[in-house]
C-alpha cells in the first residue's frame, strides 16, 4: 500500500512533490494510526485510511449529479494528504487492564502528543504548503473536510466553503464513510 500511497503522489508530477515525499518518509505516516479510538487505530491506519478516502473520493466525482471540475491530481492531493497533520501525532503509552484471566496487566494504546497545535484542517493545509502549491479547491478541501464535526459557530463559513467548492463536501463524505462505513 505504501508503494501504491507514493506512486500516486509521485503521478501528479506537482513541483515540490518529492519534497514532500521525502518529508513524509522521514515521519511515522506509513505506521501511524488513524485516530486513537474512532476509527483504523492500529498500525497503517493512517495510510490505510486515506488510501480508501482517495477510492471513495475517485468514485464520488465521477458519480456526482453535478459536474465537479477538478481533476485526478486535486483528487489524489486532497484525498491522500487530508490527514497529514496526524503525523508524529500519536504515541504508544501503556494503561493497567484486565486480561482474559482476570489478572492486571500492561496493555499499550495511542494518546495523542501534539507538538504543533495548529487544529487539524488547517494544519494540513500549512503542513503541505511548506513543499507543494495546493490549488484554492485543495486547500478549501483539506481545510474544512471535517464537516459539521466542527464548532457549530463555523457552520456558516463551512456551508459557504462546501457551495464554492464541491470537493470540499465530497472530500467530507468521502471521509466519513471510510471511517463508518469501513473502520479505517
Amino acid at each position: 500500500m505504501k508503494e501504491e500511497f507514493l506512486s500516486l503522489l509521485r503521478s501528479t508530477n506537482r513541483e515540490g512533490i518529492e519534497d514532500l515525499i521525502s518529508f513524509i518518509e522521514k515521519t511515522d505516516f506509513f505506521e501511524a494510526p488513524a485516530s486513537t479510538r474512532f476509527h483504523g487505530s492500529y498500525k497503517g491506519g493512517l495510510l490505510e485510511h486515506s488510501m480508501k478516502v482517495y477510492e471513495i473520493l475517485k468514485e464520488k466525482v465521477k458519480n456526482s449529479p453535478i459536474d465537479i471540475a477538478v481533476g485526478d491530481d486535486n483528487i489524489k492531493i486532497t484525498a491522500l494528504l487530508h490527514d497529514i497533520c496526524k503525523v508524529n501525532f500519536y504515541k504508544v503509552d501503556y494503561r493497567n487492564a484486565k486480561n482474559a484471566r482476570g489478572e492486571w496487566e500492561k496493555v499499550p494504546y495511542y494518546t495523542i502528543e501534539d507538538t504543533i497545535p495548529y487544529g487539524h484542517g488547517e494544519k494540513s493545509v500549512m503542513m503541505l504548503s511548506e513543499y507543494i502549491k495546493l490549488t484554492p479547491e485543495e486547500k478549501y478541501s483539506i481545510r474544512w473536510h471535517m464537516g459539521f464535526s466542527e464548532p457549530k459557530e463555523v457552520y456558516n463559513t463551512l456551508g459557504q466553503a462546501f457551495k464554492k467548492y464541491p470537493l470540499a463536501l465530497l472530500l467530507n463524505e468521502a471521509d466519513l464513510e471510510a471511517t463508518y462505513f469501513f473502520d479505517v
